[in-house]
């Protein structure tokens, strides 16, 4: 990532990271959103569970549902009762939390957290998250470089 072409920094309007941190990056909405992927559905569970103030709480669920990380939902029996459920949206962060469990583990804590992450299947462990090439090759900072759009290659394989 060295190359002579740099991502323009001080241009935030261009970049997706500052837009993905508007939307998830503060502690409570990682920790709301652990919660949901582990099947947390309800205010009351989401306050007990995490130890969060109330008014906390309802800032970061009305956060993430702007946003389209989570939705309401009227329970069906009691139309008083909301659960947040994950989006596709939401879904889609999942390997982010993954990563960036992995990499607490690794740098902060030092020590695998506990339950360990497994495969359903075959109750294996997950492996690292990682950066692949198309073709899969696990690739590094010294691999990587930005390009403009025109100098993108085309994802169709010429062979």
């Amino acid at each position: 990532m060295e190359g002579k072409l740099r991502e323009p920094l001080r241009e935030l309007a261009e970049c997706s990271l500052p837009a993905a941190l508007e939307a998830m990056g503060e502690r409570w909405s990682f920790l709301i959103l652990r919660a949901a992927f582990n099947g947390l559905f309800h205010f009351e569970e989401f306050q007990s569970e995490l130890g969060i103030a109330r008014n906390i709480l309802a800032n970061r669920l009305a956060r993430l549902v702007e946003h389209g990380i989570l939705m309401r939902e009227a329970m069906a029996d009691d139309r008083r009762k909301i659960e947040y459920r994950l989006t596709e949206k939401g879904a889609a962060l999942l390997p982010t939390m993954v990563a960036l469990r992995q990499w607490g583990e690794r740098w902060e804590t030092g020590v695998v957290a506990t339950p360990v992450l497994v495969d359903e299947r075959d109750r294996r462990p997950i492996r690292q998250v990682e950066v692949h090439g198309w073709d899969g090759r696990v690739l590094r900072k010294g691999d990587l470089v930005w390009a403009l759009p025109e100098e993108v290659a085309s994802a169709v394989d010429p062979a």
